[in-house]
């Protein structure tokens, strides 16, 4: 009678070991590979972040008419009070008025210059007037012997060098010649009137 053969099992071991080994094996190489997906899956990108910023999560809720009402009366300026009605009444206190300033009194002509009477433009006739524009001026003169030298002959004049004084003619309403009025100028700006041809002369008075 033949013994049946027993199997060895001792193949199928080593099979399962074999199988063991790969799959740790695989499972260490493939580790470092899913690490980074891992890791780019757990880390947001900024673009992702800005994306997140720019986008609301949640539509605003439009506000009720009772809450704009609210808002437009907060945001709008209240006019501050008028300073008359906030500020207390001040009694009016009567502040004297200062005095008018006084004009300054125009000095007048002295009575007298050089021994001379003095006497003011308004005081000479016009023709007067006439000839001392001619002096200003320069001329031209109505008679040829007007701006010629005034000796001074009489000394009623104050005593100068020969030269010094100048007369000119003031002309004499109805007189066919150069008649008795003249006007005497120094070289120092002073004048005289005479119309009595040289018996007497005043002092003209220029403010």
């Amino acid at each position: 009678m033949n013994r049946p053969t027993r199997r060895r099992s001792g193949g199928f071991v080593p099979l399962l070991v074999v199988g063991v080994m790969a799959l740790v094996v695989w499972m260490m190489l493939s580790r470092p590979a899913s690490a980074p997906q891992t890791t780019t899956a757990a880390t947001p990108t900024t673009a992702a972040l800005v994306s997140a910023q720019e986008t609301p999560t949640t539509e605003p809720t439009p506000a009720s008419p009772t809450e704009t009402q609210a808002a437009i009366t907060a945001e709008t300026p209240t006019l501050a009070a008028p300073a008359a009605l906030s500020a207390p009444t001040k009694v009016p206190t009567h502040t004297p008025r200062p005095a008018k300033p006084t004009a300054t009194p125009t000095r007048g002509p002295p009575a007298q210059i050089d021994g001379l009477p003095v006497t003011t433009l308004d005081a000479l006739p016009p023709e007067a007037l006439e000839t001392l524009a001619l002096i200003k001026r320069g001329g031209p003169f109505p008679f040829s012997k007007d701006g010629s030298v005034f000796q001074n002959r009489e000394r009623l004049l104050p005593r100068k060098p020969s030269g010094y004084y100048r007369e000119y003619t003031v002309i004499t309403p109805g007189e066919d010649d150069r008649g008795a009025r003249r006007i005497v100028s120094g070289e120092g700006g002073e004048l005289y009137y005479t119309d009595d041809h040289y018996a007497s002369f005043s002092r003209i008075w220029l403010p």
